[in-house]
């Protein structure tokens, strides 16, 4: 053989063996774990999630009991906090995952349920797809005959056992009718008390067999061989849709991008179209990317709605870690997470704010009811992301963690225990939240001083933000204005903003426009409104469509916030002249 020759066929079996290899890597690691590049999910619309998820959601997760869930929500209503959820997170049943609640932690399961949906508050519970024959920290730890008799059924996937951080267990298999009607039939009575939504941990990573010491994503189940991918799609989709068979606000809370291995799963965990409300699971209570804090954080929510995520947050001042939880830490944090669509303080550590310092219960308190009063503007960008639109957050190229929080907010997130941070805006007008008397010219880039009960956001010139404000904590309104819709105005040009109601009667387009003086139009579906705008100098004569509005009456001009607010407690569209 020819020197040529043997060198030509070195070259082919090398380039079948790197073929084979990447064949291998391809069909046995990548495609049943990432789901990459053929995964229907990544072109899926995002669900549309109810108002009632994006507001502000409690839990802690060091006293999982009643009495201490009680404690916890009239602690945050007593001392005025807006609260629309309650987590209550393991363990909370007799074993993983019966569902059948343990009435030593939980005494009078239905009548517990009841007393916190009559203050207001949705319940949220965590679960999982294991079925355990060992749990941790449940009341029936040795639970084998129940975990046998759903095997000897065939009510498992065909992974034997798996030991994971709750104990020993299978996993139920979504493809096998039998298993389902004896899974959906446990789930039933916590429904039946009125469950608003699961915490579905993220459990389906662990699918797969074992071959010796070697994983394979793949196992096999009434459905035939299924991979890794596969099966958590299957347990983020179906918990999701059986949810809204029981209850049509049914809302899970799923992981995107998740904080501990980022990489290992880049399409995120729950596919996009079972995504109503996401989080970046554990975080600790640091800052550093390294140490998973808060950076790290930050740099998985901005992943997550760089794939199309569009509800996503994390623990405030994350879930655990070394105690006490810094004051610093944990107000940045609730800070950011008030431009997040999901608001969720809680986790280890102390999370009675009125047990933690009077700065941290002041500010915090402050931005859960800005995050509150943002819910109509974080709804009508929910409503069209979920038909095709932008997701609610936009990372943004310039500007480091930087992002637009729908069309007209623009965030810097602090990641750094300093009160002095970077901020780069890019082209167009923008107006400092706090201090919004100055426009600032973009493109700009600038450090400052921003003292703990501010934070770096921007809203851009023209902007139409409708919101609902009912308390004065935030400086934009006070408690009389409960129960009408405020658009907060900033004329600049031509602007226009769809509002979305948050009880879906329809929608409302509100149109402003400034030359000489400044029109608002409002068209559709009406609701009781204030106008909130922002004028340099008291009007002259404010009317609506044509007849005059009293001054002292119908509108009050704030000379010290520049502010004009025109209140109508009618249910009426038209067309306000400001001149």
């Amino acid at each position: 053989m020819s020197f040529t020759g043997w060198k030509r066929k070195l070259l082919i079996a090398a380039g079948a063996l790197a073929l084979g290899v990447f064949l291998f890597a391809y069909f046995v690691v990548f495609l049943p774990v990432w789901g990459v590049p053929f995964n229907a999910q990544r072109h899926s619309t995002v669900p549309l999630t109810p108002a009632w998820a994006l507001e502000p959601w409690i839990w802690e997760d060091d006293h999982n009991t009643a009495a201490f869930t009680n404690e916890l929500i009239d602690g945050y209503l007593q001392h005025d906090f807006p609260v629309g959820a309650v987590l209550i997170d393991s363990p909370w049943s007799l074993r993983y995952n019966d569902f059948e609640v343990d009435t030593e932690r939980f005494p009078d399961p239905g009548a517990f349920f009841q007393s916190v949906k009559d203050r207001g508050v949705r319940v949220v519970l965590w679960m999982t797809c294991f079925v355990d024959s060992e749990s941790k920290d449940t009341a029936v730890t040795d639970s084998r005959p129940w975990y046998e008799e759903a095997r000897n059924k065939g009510h498992l996937a065909d992974t034997g056992e798996i030991k994971w951080w709750k104990g020993r267990g299978g996993l139920i298999d979504y493809t096998n009718p039998e298993a389902m009607a004896w899974w959906r039939g446990m789930q039933q009575q916590v429904f039946d008390w009125g469950l608003d939504g699961w915490k579905l941990d993220g459990t389906a990573t662990y699918f797969g067999t074992w071959r010796g010491k070697i994983p394979f994503p793949y196992a096999k189940t009434r459905g035939g061989l299924m991979t890794m991918r596969g099966y958590m799609d299957h347990y983020y989709r179906d918990e999701y849709t059986h949810g809204l068979t029981q209850n049509p606000e049914f809302v899970t809370l799923g992981r995107a991008l998740d904080s501990v291995l980022p990489k290992a799963h880049p399409e995120g965990f729950a596919p996009l179209d079972a995504s109503p409300a996401n989080w970046v699971g554990d975080n600790t209570h640091t800052w550093e990317y390294e140490s998973r804090g808060l950076e790290r954080a930050l740099t998985c929510i901005l992943g997550s709605a760089k794939i199309g995520y569009n509800i996503v947050g994390s623990d405030i001042a994350g879930y655990h870690g070394d105690e006490p939880i810094p004051a610093s830490l944990y107000i940045r944090w609730a800070q950011f997470s008030t431009f997040c669509g999901l608001f969720l303080n809680g986790g280890h550590g102390e999370r009675r704010m009125w047990m933690r310092s009077p700065l941290e219960l002041e500010v915090v308190r402050e931005y859960s009811w800005l995050h509150s009063e943002l819910v109509p503007y974080m709804y009508s960008h929910t409503v069209a992301a979920h038909r095709g639109g932008k997701p609610l957050m936009r990372p943004l190229k310039n500007g480091k963690y930087h992002y637009l929080f729908g069309d007209d907010l623009l965030v810097a997130p602090i990641y750094r225990d300093s009160e002095t941070s970077e901020v780069v805006l890019p082209a167009g007008k923008w107006r400092y939240w706090f201090n919004d008397a100055e426009v600032i010219e973009g493109p700009k880039t600038f450090t400052r001083n921003f003292p703990m009960d501010e934070y770096p956001v921007y809203v851009r010139d023209g902007a139409i933000l409708p919101m609902n404000v009912r308390r004065d904590y935030t400086g934009i309104g006070a408690k009389d204005w409960e129960g009408m819709l405020t658009l907060n105005i900033y004329p600049a040009a031509d602007s226009r903003f769809t509002v979305h109601h948050t009880d879906n009667p329809g929608e409302l387009t509100v149109t402003v426009k400034k030359d000489q003086g400044v029109s608002v139009k409002l068209e559709g579906v009406a609701k009781p409104h204030i106008l909130r705008v922002l004028l340099d100098a008291k009007p002259a004569a404010v009317s609506r469509d044509g007849a005059a509005l009293a001054e002292g009456t119908d509108w009050t001009y704030d000379a010290e916030k520049r502010r004009l607010v025109v209140k109508c407690p009618l249910t009426a569209t038209g067309q306000y002249l400001i001149r």
